[in-house]
This record gives structure tokens, sequence and C-alpha cells, in this order.
């Protein structure tokens, strides 16, 4: 099967394998570079303006550094640059990346028996035209009563650890658990389809 951008080369910029996986199955072919910004330096009092702002930030950083290394040759093709983020907000606290162990392993028992909202983004660069379009998506878990022993054994894998809000609902641990999901698995996973494809035509 032929990829869906013949007519456009795309960045993905994030180290992330469920966006990669996701990105991929949508039938796209991209190349990945990571971001590397200091995210806590970034803090917005809303959810929503905290993952556009993360994702702008993502995407600057990996243009100065294609700016350096002059990867923005003119070719006759767009690129466009792909960032994302995602938080979960529990209780209207939003929440990253867990911290520590400990920090994780109150993050999903607090979601036992309750609810999370994830708010995730995407921001899409047209490198050659200067076009960007941002825009985000919020998706609501709901779970059942998490066992400790589960708990346990997620943190010991400690994949969990660099997960927004601790929060993996593909995980074969953490799936059997999931009630409701309003919303769209993709965009708990870090990259909205729809959303995705949406931006990448406006930015087209």
């Amino acid at each position: 099967m032929a990829p869906k951008n013949l007519s456009f080369k795309i960045i993905l910029g994030s180290s992330s394998m469920a966006r990669r996986e996701i990105l991929a199955d949508m039938g796209y072919e991209f190349t990945v570079m990571g971001a590397d910004i200091d995210e806590k330096s970034i803090r917005k009092d809303n959810a929503e303006e905290l993952v556009i702002a993360l994702a702008e930030a993502k995407a600057d950083a990996i243009m100065s550094r294609l700016k350096t290394t002059d990867q923005l040759e003119e070719n006759t093709h767009s690129t466009l640059l792909i960032t994302a983020d995602t938080v979960a907000v529990y209780e209207g606290i939003i929440r990253e990346k867990p911290s520590s162990k400990e920090e994780a392993r109150q993050f999903i028992k607090s979601y036992s028996g309750g609810q999370a909202t994830v708010v995730g983004s995407v921001v899409v660069t047209n490198l050659k035209k200067g076009i960007r379009k941002g825009a985000w998506e919020r998706s609501e878990v709901y779970f059942h009563d998490i066992p400790d022993e589960i708990i346990d054994s997620l943190i010991e894998e400690g994949i969990i650890l660099n997960v927004a809000g601790g929060l993996m609902l593909e995980h074969p641990l953490t799936l059997p658990f999931v009630d409701t999901l309003i919303g769209t698995a993709d965009s708990v996973m870090g990259l909205p389809r729809s959303l995705t494809e949406k931006l990448i035509e406006e930015a087209l």
C-alpha cells in the first residue's frame, strides 16, 4: 500500500511509541524527531491552553534545530511538522508524567472506581508555507475498581512513568478495568486521528 503523503513529507515531533503507531496506522510515512523541551517551564492555568502551548513549543524547538542543520532545504514538496501534547485532569488538577513511582501509584489509585479527563493537542506546521494549525480534544475515561496487584504490576513495569497522569488506556493490564470511554482511544493515547487528518488538510 502506497503511503498517503506522496506529495508532502511528515516529521513527527514526538518520541512517543503510541503516536508513532497511530500515525503509521493512518497510512503516513514520516521521520521522527524528539523535541527535548523543558515542559515544566511552560505553565498555563487550563489544560487546553497548556497542551497547545506545549505542542507549539515542541514545534518551535524542532524548527530551530532544523534551521541550524539546514534541513529546511527548498524542495518542491511541503514538509509538515506534527507535534502533540497530552495531559490528564483529575478533579480539576492538571497531571503530567508522574515524577516518581509513588506519585504514579497515587495517580492510578485515584482513578480506581473514578474518572479522569484527558486533554490532547495536535499542532501541524507547514514548514514551507509557514502555516500553523492547532486544536485540542478532550476525552473522559471512567474506571472500575483497579486491584492493588494490578497497580503494583503497572508501576514495577515502569512504562506508565512516561505517560501523562500515569494513565495508559491501551495497556493490557488497565484495559479490563476501563468502564466507559467518552471520546476516542487514539485521543487518550496521544494522537487523535480525525483531528490530525483535519489539521494536515488545513496546513496544506
